[in-house]
């Protein structure tokens, strides 16, 4: 039900994610939201955000240990440009979905979609020290490119392309997040 929750975020947002249509999905017994998921709906999207932080987290984790920061994040763009594509330009980032929800009756899902964000950011920034970078600086430049990746999924989702994916791919490390192109000078 935590997989089909994830999947349904990332297609069609936190407000059309519901129990019945998670149910649908996962083709599991309407009991087992009760007794898995005491705290209703919030609880099973308050996880389904944990899972899918977790993973990204572990794609970036595992893309940091790269030698080049410039491949690292890279990874990072490619990874989700070859969602979107994969997807048909339907599947989006399902921490974003419930980032921009008001959530009123559930606002930990705020809290917790900003712990996900917070994680990626640790992630690059890491990185990004130990290539030399302050951690001021590191910490700047990580958030920029969680924001830049977000915001070109969310442009790219709009305009059915990639076209801003590219462009914010360039502007965040210097070329086009193929995974090929020109270096950027040191």
């Amino acid at each position: 039900m935590i997989l089909s929750a994830a999947a349904l975020l990332r297609e069609y947002g936190a407000s059309a994610t519901s129990i019945d249509r998670v149910l649908a999905h996962s083709g599991a017994p309407r009991g087992s939201v009760y007794h898995h998921f005491p705290g209703g709906r919030a609880q099973l999207i308050d996880e389904a955000v944990a899972l899918a932080g977790d993973f990204i987290a572990g794609l970036i984790d595992a893309a940091m240990q790269a030698d080049d920061p410039v491949e690292a994040v890279d990874a990072f763009f490619v990874l989700w440009r070859d969602r979107l594509v994969e997807s048909g330009f339907r599947a989006g980032c399902p921490i974003v979905a419930v980032a921009v929800e008001t959530n009123d009756d559930a606002p930990q899902l705020a809290r917790s979609a900003a712990a996900v964000f917070a994680r990626w950011q640790e992630a690059l920034a890491g990185l990004l020290v130990r290539h030399g970078l302050t951690e001021e600086r590191s910490r700047r430049l990580g958030a920029f490119i969680i924001a830049a990746v977000e915001g070109a999924v969310i442009m790219c989702r709009a305009e059915q392309s990639t076209a801003s994916w590219i462009s914010a791919a360039a502007a965040s490390m210097g070329h086009p997040g193929t995974g090929s192109g020109p270096r950027p000078k040191a």
